[in-house]
This record gives C-alpha cells, sequence and structure tokens, in this order.
C-alpha cells in the first residue's frame, strides 16, 4: 500500500509542521518496528521540507550508528561527545546550529552541509536512544519552530520513537 503526505506547500515553516506531525502520528501508529518508524519519519520530514540530510543516528556502545536517514553518504559512527551529534546525545539536549563551521569540533561529513538541527530521542525511562540529525545547505536554517515541533516527534518519552 503507497501512504501519501498532504501538506499545502505554501504554508509557513510553523503551519507545515502542525499539518505532519498529525500524519506522521498515524503513519507509524501501531508499527513497533523502531528501524520503519524511523525510516517513515526521515522520509517524511526531508521531502517535506527538502532538507539536505534527514536522519537518525542510534546509540550502540559509547558511538551512534548511523540509522535511517534521506540524502547524501553520511559518517558511519560518531564518537559521544564529538561534533554536534554526539554533543546533543553527551548533553541530552537539541542543539541548532547556524554555522556549522563556527561550531568548534563540527564533524564534516558533507561540505555542502551549511547549518544543523539535532533532537536526541529519549526513551520513556529518560535514556538517549539516539538523535535526530537534520542538515541545510542554506546558513541559519532551523530555529525554535523546528526544535519544538521536532522534539515533540523524538523527546517524548516513548510515545513514537
Amino acid at each position: 500500500m503507497s501512504e501519501s503526505i498532504n501538506i499545502d506547500r505554501s504554508s509557513s515553516k510553523s503551519e507545515k509542521y502542525e499539518q505532519l506531525i498529525p500524519q506522521i502520528l498515524a503513519l507509524v501508529k501501531g508499527e513497533s518496528n523502531r528501524v520503519a518508524i524511523l525510516a517513515t519519519v526521515s522520509a517524511v520530514l526531508h521531502e517535506a521540507f527538502d532538507f539536505f540530510w534527514t536522519g537518525f543516528y542510534l546509540v550502540e556502545g559509547s558511538e551512534l550508528i548511523v540509522g535511517p536517514f534521506q540524502g547524501l553518504v553520511a559518517c558511519l559512527r560518531i564518537q559521544k561527545g564529538k561534533g554536534v551529534c554526539g554533543s546533543a546525545w553527551e548533553n541530552e539536549q537539541s542543539i541548532i546550529v547556524p554555522d556549522v563551521y563556527k561550531y568548534p569540533g563540527h564533524i564534516a561529513c558533507s561540505a555542502l552541509s551549511q547549518s544543523e538541527i539535532v533532537i536526541p530521542l529519549i526513551s520513556d525511562s529518560g535514556k538517549v536512544l539516539g538523535v535526530l540529525d537534520i542538515d541545510s545547505t542554506e546558513l541559519d536554517a532551523f530555529d525554535d519552530v523546528d526544535r519544538n515541533n521536532l522534539e515533540k516527534l523524538c523527546i517524548h518519552r516513548g510515545k513514537i520513537l
């Protein structure tokens, strides 16, 4: 069965999230396989916002391992505390980076990436399971609208991701 997402492309960013989140919830409702859920979420966000790279890194031991994503080939492993993703994991907080080249310790998986947002995936027990990483080819592409809405998907104590 083919699924589709319906959004008004002329809507504001905030309105797009308001339209998307219920549709994402409906798509993954009843699904227990985390890979299927993460693949669906990354595909929907990537398509809806035309992001450069949209995907997940999952905690495995002391590293983040690349998970389902949309975009160019990415770094396969990131150590805890390293780069934006590793820092979001270590600090258990979302990070918005307006210019990745001004972020100390940024890991450049692609020279085309200019700005980034990373949201930790937090389980119902409060443990970080991974991170949602989104990159843009534009500087300062992410703001609190993105952070607040993406946190609704990722930091909800285990309800979806």
